[in-house]
């Protein structure tokens, strides 16, 4: 009797037809992987993506109506179990920390050979990260800050609860405009509330907030 084979569905977007077609074939020869459909925007994505429910869906950063992170965004929210990857040419640290603080678990750069891609598609399908050696300062950088965020847990406590949402939506890369429109206060209440925030965290840096929330998004988006 023949040992049945689970096969992933995978979905590629990109809007590079070319780029696409150069990944399907790398993938086609790969067991266990099979490439179900290909969309050039995220109006076709997310068509495809609840027509073919895939299993794993490769994003490039860039589309023409929309980003890979805000596709991300949708897909995961729509379901939570989705595996995604981001593939770009993009070397960006805020765009870096912001898909994997969403829950994208791969990201490679697009000038990596097809073995590393396929690696990362294959870490991906097991729920393992994958990042490009080329990004590994990101990911060192990152790990650090999450360090820093387990260890002074305990600080939050002393977080008043208009901070605590300021974080929050510092986290969603809002600017300090944007918050003190959502919360109907001043623009120099946000700012007062970052600096007391910054303060009682041990954060130093003109950017340290924001990377510190960004990366931590998910543990922020629980706080009450």
């Amino acid at each position: 009797m023949t040992e049945r084979r689970e096969i992933a569905r995978v979905l590629l977007v990109d809007d590079h037809s070319l780029y696409r077609h150069g990944l399907r074939t790398a993938l086609a020869d790969q067991q266990g992987l099979e490439v179900i459909g290909e969309a050039a925007n995220g109006a076709e994505a997310m068509a495809l993506f609840g027509a073919l429910v895939p299993d794993m869906v490769v994003l490039d950063i860039h589309l023409p109506d929309t980003t890979g992170l805000e596709l991300a965004r949708q897909m995961l929210h729509k379901r939570p179990e989705v595996r995604l990857a981001i593939l770009t040419m993009l070397r960006d640290e805020e765009v870096f920390n912001v898909a994997l603080g969403l829950g994208v678990l791969g990201y490679v750069l697009k000038e990596c050979a097809a073995d590393e891609i396929i690696d990362c598609i294959r870490a991906v399908m097991r729920n393992e990260p994958y990042v490009s050696a080329q990004l590994s300062g990101y990911l060192v950088r990152r790990r650090a800050l999450s360090d820093a965020f387990e260890t002074g847990a305990n600080s939050l406590d002393r977080l008043t609860t208009a901070e605590r949402r300021v974080l929050r939506l510092l986290a969603q890369s809002m600017t300090t405009k944007e918050i003190a429109l959502e919360l109907a206060v001043s623009p120099r209440t946000i700012e007062a509330h970052r600096a007391n925030i910054g303060g009682k965290l041990g954060l130093k840096g003109s950017h340290s907030l924001l990377r510190y929330a960004i990366s931590n998004r998910p543990l922020l988006d629980r706080l009450q």
